[in-house]
Parts: structure tokens; sequence; C-alpha cells
């Protein structure tokens, strides 16, 4: 069973053309290549069977040409979990956790009274006992012989606790990691890994920290490795302005130029196939509230990467990667987006279970409205939060796509891991082939064409192939025309 999708979100408008001028004049890494780059150097790349290898930077990559790399954005579902009291409004930051035992997903919420929720298919939410102890950052450690701490939580600047069930809790004696008011939690099962995000102050106000622990006793503190810098502010600038420009979105209720201002909210972080992926909540501040200590504004969800937990790279140039709906689709996330610790990973598909809410200044503290007959109804609205799912092509967050003019890139040398090659590929208008060359750079086998959409198709050759070759050095080269490539991988 699938939702009826969501009105798609929408770029920016005008405003568009003075963002990309902002980008162009600024020192940002380009996203694209247009004719031939070598790019080599870098760390050391190794490709392990059956981990995927994604396009979102230059790492395994010794040259490209005539590819362009193309950001994706999650198709809207529209709300899964909405709240059942009214005058409350739900949120998460955590993501699904399934219960083999039970198979049963278990999702733990903030703002509501019913805080713990399940579902068997991930779209029909119940809610669960009342846990004893108030959490929304949960992860479960299938790896814990210890069958009561299968649960772990983060208590948001408190301290920590596990459980047996999700719902029975029992704090533990660990020193809580300084936070204010935003937290996120997650598990790395490739390298045993917790790691927690956390809000903390940086040169333009709120910045993101993280700590990691391998056995959730010990923790690292890393301290602020992202935050907001003056280009996000000259950023910002435009996408207020666009924002304000757009009639189809919902303006700020309060707007003055000496407030603007944007920072970093939160930051799910999560590993993802051999690296980390950051979706940081980039907050726009627009105006003070009278009577309310913080500002109105609204929330636009970016990518970030990194591969050590310390130093991060935005990514498709810090376009948005979830943005609000429109006024008068029926969608709760018109201004605050909030991602969650990590997405669900179904077969080939990623479900983002974020937080959507229609306001960020309360009508309560709002004098004059833009529109009288919206306010009316805004001020009767105490349903005005929810649960929202966006579901993303697996390995779908950037591709490599070639027009009509062929396209090539090229890995640096790696040693082939196993005997099948397998690709992403969205190849329906065009398609895709494989070399596979020698440490001599002979090419030693030749691919049948691919010519379809699909996220796991296997690799078929015309000419020679991968037996004989496991374990020694080669590189692979891949050709598309009218396609976009989203990864490979061995099996």
């Amino acid at each position: 069973m699938s939702l009826p999708h969501e009105h798609p979100q929408r770029e920016l408008p005008a405003g568009r053309a003075a963002i990309a001028a902002v980008l162009l004049t600024a020192a940002a890494a380009t996203t694209s290549a247009a004719g031939t780059v070598d790019v080599g150097g870098g760390a050391a790349f190794a490709v392990v069977a059956g981990q995927r290898q994604l396009f979102l930077d230059d790492h395994g990559v010794a040259r490209m040409a005539n590819l362009r790399r193309a950001l994706h954005h999650p198709d809207k579902r529209g709300a899964v979990l909405r709240s059942p009291t009214p005058g409350q409004t739900i949120q998460t930051r955590s993501a699904p956790a399934w219960d083999p035992t039970g198979k049963v997903y278990k999702l733990w919420v903030l703002g509501i009274d019913a805080s713990f929720w399940r579902s068997r298919d991930g779209l029909h939410w119940t809610p669960g006992p009342k846990p004893d102890l108030r959490t929304d950052l949960v992860v479960r450690d299938p790896t814990d012989s210890r069958a009561s701490r299968r649960y772990k939580a983060a208590l948001a600047n408190e301290g920590f606790a596990v459980s047996r069930d999700g719902v029975h809790w029992a704090r533990i004696e660990v020193p809580r990691i300084p936070s204010s008011d935003e937290a996120n939690l997650s598990y790395d099962p490739a390298a045993g890994l917790f790691i927690h995000t956390v809000k903390r102050g940086g040169k333009y106000g709120r910045s993101v920290a993280i700590a990691v622990s391998r056995d959730f006793e010990k923790w690292t503190d890393h301290g602020v490795v992202f935050e907001a810098d003056e280009l996000d502010q000259r950023l910002g600038v435009q996408h207020i302005r666009s924002r304000r420009e757009d009639p189809t979105l919902l303006p700020p209720f309060h707007d003055d130029p000496d407030v603007h201002r944007v920072d970093v909210y939160n930051m799910g972080v999560f590993h993802y196939e051999g690296l980390y992926i950051g979706m940081p909540a980039m907050y726009h501040a627009t105006g003070r509230v009278p009577n309310y200590p913080n500002t109105d504004g609204f929330h636009l969800v970016q990518l970030a990467m990194s591969r050590d937990l310390k130093t991060w790279k935005r990514l498709a140039d810090r376009r948005t990667f979830i943005g609000p709906s429109r006024v008068g689709s029926g969608a709760y996330d018109l201004t605050q987006i909030l991602p969650p610790s990590a997405p669900v990973v179904r077969e080939d598909e990623l479900w983002f279970y974020y937080t959507g809410l229609k306001y960020r200044a309360s009508y309560d503290y709002v004098g004059t409205f833009p529109d009288g007959e919206y306010v009316r109804k805004a001020g009767l609205d105490g349903d005005h939060g929810a649960v929202c799912l966006a579901v993303l092509r697996r390995d779908g967050f950037v591709s490599l796509d070639a027009t009509e003019k062929e396209g090539r890139v090229e890995s640096r040398p790696f040693r082939l891991p196993a005997k099948e090659l397998l690709v992403n590929v969205d190849a329906s208008g065009g398609e895709l082939r494989a070399e596979i060359l020698d440490s001599a750079g002979e090419v030693v086998a030749r691919s049948a064409a691919i010519r379809a959409d699909a996220p796991r198709a296997r690799v078929t050759w015309e000419q020679g192939g991968l037996t004989g070759h496991q374990g020694r050095e080669i590189s692979l080269r891949l050709m598309l025309s009218r396609a976009s490539l989203y990864s490979y991988w061995f099996e």
C-alpha cells in the first residue's frame, strides 16, 4: 500500500538566479564536470564487496568527462503520524527501529502524551504502551549480547538510558553530552559506533557538535564540527526574499532585515555505504516575535558528507534537499522541516520520517497576518504538526547525468573484491556500458548495454569478464548517454 503523493516541493523562484550568482562568486566547490577532468589523488581508495560506491564526491574517481552531478529530492508522501491530542504537536528526531522478533517498527516521538508508536508496514501507526521514561532519541542495537540493553537512548543534555523493549528504561551512569534543546542519535553497525549530534553555539548561532562511542558508556566529544558560514548568510538573504515573493509558499509572519540570519538548527547524521551523510536543517531567522524569546523563520534541509565525522563537505552547492510544500496542498511541512537521525532502508528505497510544522511563530504571538482569512483558520487550527514521510531512490542523493553526448567516469585503481558488478542506473532513455581495465590500463572486459531504469542491474559481459581478476588491481570505466548513474558495487 502506498500513500497518495504530496504536492512536490518547489524550487524558490526568481531569486534562484540571484542565488546562483552568489554561488558563482563564492569559493564553493563545483558539483559538475564538463569536458575531461582528471581527479586522482586523495586518501586511499578501496572497494569492499557489497558496499555501494556513490558519487557524492570524487573520492573514488580518477577522471570524468561530459557528466554533471544532479541533486535529487525525495518524493513526499504526506503525513503518516498525526497527533491524536488537540493542541499537541507531534515531532520526531529518530528513525523507526525494526524489531525482528515482533516484526514491527517502533518509533519514539516528542510533543505529545503518546510518545511510543508501532507499525507493521511503516505507514499505519498505533500508540504503544506508555514508556516509563520520556525520550525520543532511540536506536536498536542488535549486536549487544545483553538483551536488557537492546534499545539505547540519549536523554538530550541529561545522559543516557537502556531498555529491553523500548518501553521500560534504566538510566546508566554516564556523563551527559552538553547540548541546548536539539539532538539526534544514530548507530553505525559497520563500525559499531554510536553517533550523538547536539546543538551548541558557533559564530553565527546554532551549530552542531558530535560525540561518538563504541560501548555507549565512554564518549568522545569532538566539539562543534558543522556550522553556518558567511556564504550561508549571503544565500539566506536570497532564500528569504524568494520565499516572500512566491505566493504559493507561506511567508514569514515577521520579517525584519536586521534579524535575518542563517544557522544550523539540528543535523541528523547517519552511516551510509562507507561514509557519513548529514542532513542539516538550516534555520532562516526572519524577524522577532512579540512576547516570545525567539524568532520567526523557516527551515531548509540540505545535505553534507564526511568520512571521519569531523570534516564535512556541503553537497550540491548547498541546494535544498527537502524544502517547503505549497500552501493549500494539505501538507504540514510549510515552515519548519526537521530531519530524522537516519532514513529507513526498504529494498530499493530510503524512507525519511521527518517533522513537518505549518508555522514557526505561534498565532498567539502574532498581530497582523498577511491574509486575514488564513489567520482565522490558523487561529482555530491546533493540528499544525505531523511526522511526514518522503521516499528517495536508494543511493539517490546525487547522480552523474549524461546527455546525448557520451559521458565517462573512470575509477581510481582498486583490488577487485568479488566476481559480479552491479549498477544503480536510470538508462530508460539511453544506455550504460562498462569496461574493466587492468593495472596497465588495458581493457580486459566489455559489457553489454543496460537500457532500463534499474536500481540493481547485474552487468553482463560481451567480451572478457571478471573471472580470474578477483584480488587483482583493476579500474572500472562506466560510459553512459541519456542516463543517470547513482552507484555501483560488487557481489
